[in-house]
């Protein structure tokens, strides 16, 4: 199963501090989508010439009360793979659950043994949905 590190993600309750921070640091925005339907952006904050390793900063427009008071915002870390349905089959067969399945041909979510989200991405277009997995039902938190 090959593999490619894409990002990670945080969450973040004020978008301007924590832009702010991560320029600090050196990170420049790299790209940028804002979801007006689902209310939320999507910023990719990486070092000048690192652009193909960045931090995702999500920010939910109407705030995001589920955030851990202790200022520990991880949300997962992102993958790609060649092919999302033999990715996830494999993890299947090796003891692993899917906790999203990827029922769109492009997505899934898995846990690490310590509890650690993982997010794979199916490389270029999204696979022609397909059975088992369409019919499979999230498992817990992803």
């Amino acid at each position: 199963m090959g593999v490619r590190y894409l990002h990670t993600m945080v969450r973040v309750k004020d978008l301007e501090a924590s832009m702010a921070f991560y320029e600090l640091l050196g990170l420049k925005e790299t790209r940028r989508h804002d979801v007006e339907s689902a209310r939320f952006s999507l910023i990719f904050m990486a070092p000048e010439g690192q652009e193909e390793c960045p931090v995702e900063l999500t920010y939910n427009w109407d705030g995001d009360d589920e955030l851990p008071s202790d200022s520990r915002h991880f949300g997962h870390l992102a993958y790609s793979v060649p092919n999302i349905y033999e990715a996830c089959q494999h993890l299947i067969d090796n003891g692993v659950v899917i906790n999203r399945p990827p029922r769109d041909g492009r997505m899934a979510f898995v846990r690490s043994p310590d509890n650690v989200s993982i997010e794979l991405l199916q490389e270029g277009e999204a696979l022609e949905p397909a059975e088992p997995w369409i019919s499979m039902q999230n498992v817990g938190h992803w």
